[in-house]
């Protein structure tokens, strides 16, 4: 018995039925404004009292005044949230945020004002219909209703008209349901049109859509570097030491104090990663290392590693700093990894305008085994100089294998992302 009331009677449209209800609540103050105008107008001082044309003529003047305060900012927001919970639109159909752009804030205030407009006239009909029509019903079965004058007013002091009083009474509660069934469904499909995304908002969605990749990007080349290192040097430094296990127990001694360090660093670093990765957005700027930590970072990767510093490092602007830094890093882990044990030589120098890094190491006598799917490392090394406007080259020159690498000082004046 319910399935065939379920459009009228329905969750969906009881939700609907609401929603108009809370447009006609809304109204409320743009309509008593209304009828201050109206009593200014017709010299009448009552409110309440005026006549029907009067209230509607309230109504008239509302509306403009809806449409009017429709264009503040937390307008949209407020109807999407509405729309949303009580009208059953999914969510990707509509807007997040303020309304952007004139034709976006114009839909908006249609929107507001068309919800406001049905809802205040649902919301009259459901005041001021049932009550009359629980009256009507009740007509057979009352005899003080049987002899009130508001009886032989509407003609319904017969009999037959009060015993016909109990269908008509039903349709009029059907109707009225029906009525608002109908209004939310209408407002139900103007939604998506009305609060639906404009072209400002989609570019908006593909700029926000960008910066949480470019985020993403970071802090994967952050979580490579950090930790592609770490266990590079590691492993480098175990190995070493594994080796002259037996007869050098001072460099053994020296290792074990570079993998601590490196691996406590490293750990630091991650968690600071992982911290934003959690969070699910960008908190701020990673917490990485500059270049005044490279000294801990060259005593991590052995006795082969040799650093020779020109300049003043803390002038270095902190972005070009830390993309320094990682830099070097990836370098080192690079020339570590095929070196063979060689001396691994690292420069940097420092001028007015520009940061040079240079990494060196003896080519191996064989090519190394290539990794699966090629690593990134230099990929990585070349994207953070491109974002600072720099440049990047690597590959073989002689008898050795040689990344260079120029930063000019001044991408270190804007935010590196």
């Amino acid at each position: 018995m319910r399935r065939p009331f379920a459009p009228v009677l329905g969750r969906p449209a009881r939700l609907r039925w609401v929603h108009l209800i809370l447009g006609g609540a809304l109204f409320m103050p743009y309509w008593l404004v209304g009828t201050v105008v109206m009593g200014t107008l017709t010299g009448d001082g009552s409110m309440f009292g005026a006549g029907l044309a009067q209230q509607f003529g309230a109504y008239a003047i509302g509306l403009p005044l809806a449409a009017l305060t429709a264009l503040f900012p937390l307008t949209r927001p407020m109807s999407v949230a509405a729309a949303r919970s009580l009208c059953g639109i999914a969510g990707d159909r509509l807007a997040d945020g303020p309304a952007r752009g004139p034709g976006g804030r114009a839909r908006a205030a249609a929107w507001f004002t068309l919800h406001l407009g049905i809802g205040a006239l649902v919301s009259g009909a459901s005041l001021a219909l049932p009550p009359f029509a629980v009256t009507v019903m009740a007509l057979p079965f009352s005899a003080s209703l049987q002899t009130s004058e508001l009886t032989a007013h509407w003609g319904l002091h017969r009999t037959w008209a009060q015993w016909a009083g109990l269908p008509v009474g039903l349709l009029m509660l059907l109707a009225l349901a029906a009525v608002a069934a109908g209004a939310g469904a209408f407002l139900a499909r103007q939604a998506p049109r009305l609060l639906g995304p404009s072209p400002a908002d989609r570019l908006a969605a593909a700029e926000r859509r960008a910066a949480e990749l470019a985020v993403r990007n970071r802090l994967a080349r952050e979580l490579h570097d950090s930790v592609g290192h770490a266990l590079s040097a590691v492993t480098l430094q175990a190995s070493a030491a594994r080796r002259v296990l037996d007869t050098d127990v001072e460099f053994v001694r020296e290792a074990l104090a570079a993998i601590e360090e490196t691996t406590r660093r490293t750990v630091g670093e991650l968690d600071a990663v992982l911290g934003l990765l959690r969070a699910g957005e960008d908190h701020g700027e990673v917490a990485a290392p500059r270049l005044d930590a490279l000294e801990a970072l060259v005593r991590g990767a052995g006795r082969q590693v040799e650093l020779a510093v020109g300049g003043r490092l803390d002038r270095v602007p902190d972005a070009v700093s830390r993309e320094a830094y990682r830099i070097v890093q990836e370098g080192l882990t690079n020339a570590a990894r095929y070196a063979g044990g060689e001396r691994v030589t690292a420069r940097i120098a420092l001028d007015d305008e520009e940061l040079e890094i240079t990494v060196e190491n003896p080519l191996p006598a064989r090519a190394p085994a290539a990794r699966p799917g090629g690593g990134r490392g230099l990929r990585g090394i070349s994207e953070r100089a491109r974002l600072l406007g720099g440049t990047s080259t690597a590959g073989p020159v002689g008898e050795v294998w040689r990344l260079t690498a120029r930063l000019p000082l001044a991408g270190g004046t804007e935010d590196v992302r």
